[in-house]
């Protein structure tokens, strides 16, 4: 409940007394500047900051300011102009996009190494013996960053097997969403709801890769028992084509698989359509809707739970001898041409 204004008084304190260090070294400045004789600026010059010796010291590190300005600026030309290249030549493909962010990683690293390195050697420091050093260096970084090398190679490996590209949709460890990102350490993944997941590398188990091969979408679409099959199969054989047509996202299908349950107060019949998992949830949804709207437009509704009292003698529906044999046709039909379309997505 207070968190909000002890906040707040947190920051006025900082800003305060930021304010009064800004104010005593402006002060300091005044004095040296304005009456270096006085004995208040003696004072300053001997207790809180001496604008002279910062200034000496200054002007004898400039040459080493520069060297160094120089160098990080000409690194990060380089950087940018390598990673300009990689962008521009790698960034056809899926395959060229991912060993891009790999590449990427890698230069960025080698860059800012190669910055420490050479404004060390501008501030007199031996470099020479610090990279003989290296080996030594490595050995004990090895021993103590373990986790981190399993998560580089680990990442070499996931590009070199192809395992996976950004801009794909993939399962890992139960988490399903978009490659956003493949670097050196980890893998950043974003879901359908906008949430990104970073997994390391070298902690990646079971992998299943959605966008290589086409999904299957599934609807399970109910009837009342007192609709005759044939009379749904046939309405479905006659729309079929249509459906597709309405639907552009489906790339095969649909196809009719059967009956596949028996509920309290309707039959259920099983749909499928082949289609990029990009669109497999949409998909989904407008088959539900044109089942829905072909039920709707030759007066079937979907049976809602109750008790029956009893059987009216009048069937609502009837299907003829010609329909049934159609029906029989069309779901034989449907058997054979969706004998490789399992519902392993369900």
């Amino acid at each position: 409940m207070n968190s909000k204004p002890k906040n707040k008084t947190l920051l006025i304190v900082e800003i305060v007394a930021l304010a009064l260090v800004v104010i005593l070294f402006a002060g300091c400045l005044v004095l040296q500047l304005a009456m270096p004789e006085s004995a208040l600026s003696v004072w300053t010059k001997e207790n809180v900051w001496d604008i002279n010796e910062t200034l000496v010291s200054l002007k004898s590190h400039v040459p080493v300011l520069i060297e160094s300005l120089v160098y990080i600026v000409l690194v990060y030309a380089v950087c940018r102009l390598v990673r300009m290249i990689f962008g521009a030549k790698m960034q056809k493909n899926p395959r060229s996009k991912t060993i891009f962010s790999l590449l990427d990683g890698f230069v960025k690293y080698a860059c800012a190494i190669a910055v420490i390195l050479l404004v060390l050697k501008a501030c007199g420091v031996d470099t020479t013996a610090l990279i003989a050093s290296v080996g030594v260096l490595t050995l004990v970084v090895g021993l103590g960053a373990q986790p981190l090398i399993a998560d580089i190679i680990a990442g070499i490996f996931i590009i070199f097997e192809d395992e996976y590209h950004v801009g794909e949709i993939i399962t890992i460890n139960d988490f399903r969403g978009t490659v956003m990102e493949i670097g050196i350490r980890s893998t950043k993944l974003l879901d359908a709801a906008g949430n990104i997941k970073i997994i390391n590398n070298s902690a990646i188990g079971d992998v299943i890769n959605l966008s290589r091969e086409l999904s299957l979408a599934v609807v399970d679409c109910d009837f009342p028992y007192d609709v005759p099959v044939e009379l749904v199969e046939k309405i479905l054989s006659d729309n079929f084509e249509q459906i597709a047509k309405n639907i552009p996202a489906i790339k095969e299908g649909p196809y009719y698989k059967g009956v596949c349950m028996f509920k309290d107060s309707n039959v259920t019949i099983k749909i499928v359509a082949k289609c990029l998992e990009d669109d497999r949830f949409q998909v989904e949804r407008d088959l539900n809707r044109e089942y829905r709207r072909l039920l709707t437009e030759n007066g079937i509704d979907i049976a809602f739970p109750q008790v029956v009292i009893n059987y009216p003698d009048e069937k609502k529906h009837t299907v003829s001898k010609k329909d049934k044999k159609e029906a029989q046709a069309f779901a034989d039909e449907q058997s054979r041409l969706s004998r490789h379309v399992e519902e392993q997505q369900e």
